[in-house]
């Protein structure tokens, strides 16, 4: 029975460990990410994949190159502001959930929009290049997004607090 006890509290643990690592390790990558496209490099490094791609490179008939970049950057800063805040505001948490879903889902586009995704030296795609690598990562955090507005719902359902 102690032993059964002593699995549960080392479970409970390992479960905060993994529920705070999870959100804010989120929020530091959308956030620092999102803070780099206020620089005009970055602004520079995300146009071709944007430009090349059939659902966001028409904003570039809209938006100057580092326009675009500071208006994604304020949308990722938004989203990881808004996912870090779940503990005060948790319905305010599943719009930054639901913001970084999409932003994940626009990124993990690009592994089919953007030419040089395939690694010519390796027989070409499914042999990634380093961009397609740095894409390829948008995947596990799309689904810590999904888990993060199912953790928001959950403390919203069971909250008073906006």
């Amino acid at each position: 029975m102690a032993t059964q006890l002593g699995v549960v509290a080392k479970t409970s643990t390992i479960d905060t460990i993994a529920r705070l690592l999870g959100r804010y390790g989120l929020v530091v990558v959308i956030g620092w990410i999102g803070a780099l496209k206020f620089a005009n490099f970055e602004a520079h490094q995300i146009q071709p994949l944007v430009a090349n791609s059939p659902f966001m490179g028409w904003l570039y008939h809209i938006f100057p190159v580092y326009t675009f970049s500071a208006l994604l950057g304020v949308f990722e800063v938004t989203a990881a502001v808004l996912i870090a805040i779940k503990p005060v505001a948790p319905k305010l948490s599943i719009v930054g959930s639901v913001l970084a879903i999409v932003l994940f889902f626009a990124t993990i586009s690009f592994l089919f929009t953007t030419p040089g995704i395939g690694e010519p030296a390796g027989g070409g795609f499914p042999a990634l290049s380093l961009l397609g690598e740095f894409l390829l990562k948008d995947i596990p955090l799309l689904g810590l997004s999904f888990w993060t507005l199912a953790d928001s719902i959950r403390a919203a359902r069971g909250s008073t607090t906006d």
